[in-house]
């Protein structure tokens, strides 16, 4: 009898193996093949189960198949309503519109117009890049060393990792790349340095079209800009007449507390990109908020055949009426933020701070193990235990936790137990055969 759970004659991966891309990444540190998933949750084809502190690279803040936008999707599918709408007028998107302006924007006094670009966060920087460009008739963009912007050939440039670059097989052109905040240590304000930059007609700097800048650079390592830092950036592009954008898509929809990263700077970016978790269910769906001022868009002057993805706009607004008609998640994860903080800071003050320190913020934190080796390690023997966490940073070396918004304490606890374990079994194992170093 053939075994249908191997195909093709080989193990359970046979099938990846055979007929999936060598490009796959994430499922390679995960040798198991998942089933379902509820919550904080995984669960292995074998009912293994797994704490989830991936979450979908951020994608799924409200856990896996949160119930009350499930119910919702159900209910929309079972109707027969619309799925796929380009950008035709529909209830479903009309509802996500009004419960977004009326939930998020018009509290915090944000004048945004909004637009469904292709449905990741990529589509939303290429947009945003495009439309600073069309604004001011300029080309040049200000990017920052470590950010991530995504890998289409726009975005790609203004991402600094040399990895990916390099598999664009062409020029990346442009930007100019300039010091992220902290990048050239706590004695050097690079806000200053930008600006003066700018405001030398000999520095070689072109006048920027934008500057386009993450919060927390979550690929780029867990790196968090200072409040003043930020609020200097956004006064030194409106003084040089470039635009600001927010790259929101990882920090966003209340990973750092407040649904916008950028609320605690009180800043008011000219436009801010959006996706991973908007959808609230890990549905496809990106966004563009623009200054109404600057929407220059001309009708189908940029668009996409999925951005109007309807089963998106349903779960996307119930997450709006369920998790943020109240300040109540964001209290959570400020507080589930702090016990995460405290976990970390613990764990790393066990080891010489060349071994590990703490970075981050909010619920998105992670612990700097120096190596792409040990980061790796730590990484496999987590899973191993039940839990699934990724790398960041330059060479790997950040071992990064996005555990679900409404994960319980007591869920949290194990996971960062987990984490505790692993790190000194590693580390334990490391410092007995020498320092390792280099990217995994």
């Amino acid at each position: 009898m053939t075994d249908r759970s191997a195909p093709y004659g080989g193990d359970e991966f046979a099938t990846f193996n055979h007929l999936e891309s060598e490009v796959r990444s994430y499922a390679r540190s995960f040798p198991v093949v998942f089933a379902r998933a509820q919550g904080a949750q995984l669960f292995a084809r074998d009912g293994t189960a797994y704490l989830d502190f991936l979450m979908g690279c951020s994608s799924l803040n409200y856990g896996h198949n949160p119930p009350e936008l499930k119910s919702a999707l159900a209910d929309y599918i079972a109707s027969d309503g619309i799925t796929h709408g380009l950008d035709l007028y529909n209830e479903a998107k009309e509802s996500f519109l009004r419960g977004f302006h009326e939930t998020i924007l018009r509290p915090r006094q944000l004048d945004y117009v909004v637009q469904f670009p292709g449905p990741t966060g990529a589509n939303a920087v290429e947009a945003a890049l495009k439309l600073a460009r069309k604004i001011t008739g300029r080309s040049n963009i200000i990017a920052f060393t470590n950010g991530f912007h995504g890998v289409s050939l726009g975005a790609l440039s203004c991402t600094g990792s040399r990895y990916h670059r390099a598999a664009a097989g062409q020029l990346l052109g442009g930007v100019t790349r300039l010091p992220y905040d902290g990048y050239l240590g706590s004695s050097v304000d690079t806000a200053d340095y930008l600006d003066h930059l700018l405001s030398d007609a000999s520095s070689g700097v072109d006048a920027p079209a934008a500057v386009i800048v993450e919060t927390v650079q979550g690929e780029g390592g867990l790196n968090v800009a200072g409040t003043e830092w930020l609020r200097k950036v956004a006064v030194i592009a409106r003084r040089h007449g470039a635009l600001l954008i927010v790259d929101d898509i990882q920090a966003g929809v209340g990973r750092t507390d407040a649904f916008f990263s950028f609320e605690a700077a009180g800043l008011r970016p000219d436009i801010v990109t959006m996706a991973k978790s908007i959808s609230g269910y890990g549905l496809p769906m990106a966004l563009v908020l623009i200054d109404r001022q600057l929407d220059k868009w001309e009708p189908g002057e940029h668009n996409g055949t999925f951005r109007g993805n309807c089963h998106a706009f349903v779960t996307a607004r119930a997450a709006l009426e369920h998790f943020w008609r109240t300040d109540s998640l964001a209290a959570s994860v400020r507080e589930k933020g702090n016990l995460l903080k405290s976990r970390l800071d613990h764990i790393a003050q066990k080891y010489d701070p060349d071994r590990a320190s703490a970075k981050g913020r909010g619920m998105m934190r992670g612990i700097d193990l120096k190596s792409g080796q040990v980061a790796g390690q730590v990484i496999s023997t987590a899973f191993q235990n039940g839990l699934l966490l990724e790398a960041a940073g330059p060479k790997d070396e950040i071992v990064k936790c996005l555990p679900p918004l409404v994960i319980a304490e007591d869920q949290l606890s194990q996971g960062l137990d987990v984490l505790e374990d692993a790190i000194a079994s590693v580390i334990g194992s490391t410092r007995a055969c020498g320092s390792v170093r280099g990217k995994s």
